[in-house]
């Protein structure tokens, strides 16, 4: 019984879910065609960097998880108790959000520098 409710439960969910974004783009689509904008002509900025980016960001991800699991094997090696553990998750952080972090400020560098030499 239990089981049947979840399963109808979850469909008139996903339906509503679906019926409503699409009620709420169209009624989007009225409010602009009313106001005189054209609802099929989107206007996107380019991003020429945003491979670069990304490429830095996971880069500096990948040396992150490396360094920590570097430094975590070196200072509490295989045999960890709880409270090391601890520690062991907070340095896995630490250092995925430090080199993220330099792979995005070296893009930002990167972007800046490629940017005053165009103009």
């Amino acid at each position: 019984m239990s089981g049947e409710l979840v399963a109808i439960t979850m469909f008139v969910g996903a339906f509503a879910l679906v019926f409503g974004i699409r009620y709420l783009i169209n009624k989007e689509k009225m409010a602009m065609i009313e106001r005189g904008i054209d609802p099929g002509v989107k206007k996107s900025t380019p991003k020429p960097f945003i491979s670069l980016k990304f490429g830095l960001l996971m880069v500096g991800i990948g040396l992150g998880l490396l360094v920590s699991l570097f430094t975590v094997r070196g200072l509490f090696g295989n045999d960890m108790t709880n409270a090391e553990e601890g520690q062991a998750v907070a340095v896995y952080f630490g250092s995925i959000f430090i080199f993220g972090g330099l792979g995005l400020i070296s893009s930002y560098v990167i972007e800046k520098k490629w940017l005053d030499q165009q103009g």
